[in-house]
């Protein structure tokens, strides 16, 4: 039977979960809108959110919540992407080499998450930091692991798309072909004049780990699609087949 002590660890357990499940499934929630969803006195989802900020798994900003780097850090150290397999140092190198903000992501279930940038686009950059979980068909980078599926999970995956994710299924399925022989994935978002173009990152055992985004203006990027691709991959690969692990991992 459980004790009143057992009892109240595992309400805090269920109330900071809860929080955590807010902050993934609406990110930018703001304290009054958490303490709404969990039913909980205001004081004590006041403090639980104090404490998982001063842990990192959440930050804050502008009044509005969103998870934290400690989260995302879990990801690689559970070994998704091997310590110095990709570093800053390699970002910056790709950033310089192609003029292009870089981001790496990593997927989680439905989502892409990501989880390294750099480049000087601020508006990238912004979009990438308050929209942090992304659906993989709305991405280059989701895409193109998505490419990599074995055909009967990716054909499940697709399936199970709500109706409204209909019209990307049916593009994707349009493109994918073009993708894997490719190995590049690309987006143009026509509303904010946008493109991203995006590989795979494999560990040396040939399994993905992750994708590799290059984001900038269309009128950027799209001429030099051919060039950017095989600057792309060329330094992914490079990445994947480097011998000696650099001591600065992201």
């Amino acid at each position: 039977m459980l004790n009143e002590k057992t009892l109240g660890s595992h309400q805090t357990i269920n109330r900071v979960t809860r929080i955590l499940e807010e902050v993934v499934y609406r990110p930018g929630s703001t304290y009054a809108e958490i303490t709404r969803a969990i039913g909980a006195p205001k004081s004590s989802v006041y403090g639980f959110i104090r404490g998982l900020i001063s842990v990192d798994w959440l930050f804050e900003r502008d009044h509005r919540l969103y998870l934290g780097p400690a989260l995302f850090s879990l990801a690689i150290a559970s070994g998704h992407i091997r310590a110095g397999l990709v570093t800053p140092a390699d970002l910056d190198s790709l950033h310089r080499a192609t003029g292009l903000t870089v981001f790496v992501g990593i997927r989680a279930g439905d989502h892409l998450i990501y989880i390294s940038e750099a480049g000087s686009d601020l508006m990238a950059g912004f979009e990438a930091r308050t929209n942090i979980r992304r659906n993989l068909l709305d991405t280059a980078g989701g895409k193109a692991m998505l490419a990599t599926l074995p055909e009967a999970e990716l054909e499940s995956y697709l399936r199970s798309r709500p109706p409204e994710q209909r019209d990307q299924v049916y593009a994707f399925v349009q493109e994918v072909g073009a993708i894997r022989e490719s190995q590049i994935a690309v987006n143009v978002n026509d509303a904010r004049a946008r493109t991203g173009m995006a590989t795979v990152l494999r560990d040396i055992s040939g399994r993905v780990v992750a994708s590799v985004t290059l984001v900038g203006t269309s009128p950027l990027v799209l001429p030099r699609l051919d060039l950017l691709s095989e600057l792309l991959i060329t330094h992914v690969s490079d990445w994947r087949n480097r011998s000696v692990t650099p001591r600065e991992a992201i």
